[in-house]
C-alpha cells in the first residue's frame, strides 16, 4: 500500500494561494461575460480576459472558465465567426495572389536583367575584338549604344528592388493573415472543447 505524500508547507501554501486566486477570478469571468452580453459586444477570449482582468491562459486552462467563455461565444453566434473566417480567407487569398504575382514579376525582371547583361557582354566583346578596325565614329556609336543599354539595366535593377520590397511586404502580410486565420480557427475550435 502506498502512503500519501504530504506536501511541503511552501508547496501547500502556493497551492492554496492559487486556489484562492482561481476562486476570485471565476466570478469576475462570469461578470465580464454578462457585461459583454448586456453591451451587445463581441464575446471573445481576449475581451473576457481584458474585462475580467485575467490572462488568456487562465481562460484556456481553467475548465469552468473555458466552458463559460465557449458557451458565451457559441451563443453570440457561430455565423459571425464563420463570416469573419470567410473574410480572412478572402483576404489571405488576395495577399497570396499578390505575393505570387510579385514573385512572377521578380523572376521576369531577373530574366530580363540577365538578358540585358548578356547582350552588353556580347557587345563589349565585339568592341574589343573589332576595336582596332573601327573608326573613332564607330567606337562613339557603340559607346552610345552601350550607354543606352545600361539605362534599361539600371531601370530593371530599380524595378527589381521595388518588386523585391513588394514581395517581402506581401510575404509579411501573408504571415499576418496566417496568424489571423490560426487565431480564428482557435476561436472556432475553442467552443468545442
Amino acid at each position: 500500500m502506498k502512503s500519501a505524500t504530504v506536501p511541503e508547507p511552501r508547496t501547500a501554501a502556493a497551492l492554496a494561494a492559487r486556489h484562492r486566486r482561481t476562486e476570485i477570478a471565476l466570478p469576475r469571468v462570469h461578470e465580464a461575460i454578462l457585461r459583454l452580453r448586456r453591451e451587445k459586444a463581441k464575446v471573445s477570449v481576449a475581451a473576457v480576459a481584458r474585462r475580467a482582468d485575467v490572462s488568456r491562459t487562465f481562460l484556456y486552462d481553467n475548465p469552468e472558465a473555458r466552458t463559460a467563455v465557449a458557451t458565451a461565444m457559441a451563443e453570440a453566434g457561430e455565423r459571425q465567426s464563420r463570416a469573419l473566417a470567410e473574410q480572412d480567407n478572402e483576404r489571405e487569398a488576395t495577399w497570396r495572389e499578390r505575393a505570387l504575382n510579385a514573385e512572377d514579376a521578380l523572376k521576369a525582371a531577373h530574366a530580363e536583367i540577365l538578358a540585358q547583361r548578356t547582350c552588353i557582354g556580347e557587345l563589349l566583346g565585339q568592341i574589343r575584338d573589332l576595336e582596332a578596325e573601327w573608326t573613332e565614329e564607330a567606337i562613339q556609336r557603340i559607346t552610345t549604344e552601350n550607354t543606352t543599354l545600361k539605362q534599361p539595366v539600371r531601370q530593371l535593377t530599380a524595378d527589381n528592388r521595388t518588386l523585391e520590397e513588394r514581395r517581402k511586404a506581401a510575404r509579411s502580410n501573408l504571415r499576418l493573415q496566417d496568424r489571423r486565420v490560426a487565431d480564428l480557427e482557435a476561436r472556432i475550435v475553442a467552443p468545442e472543447n
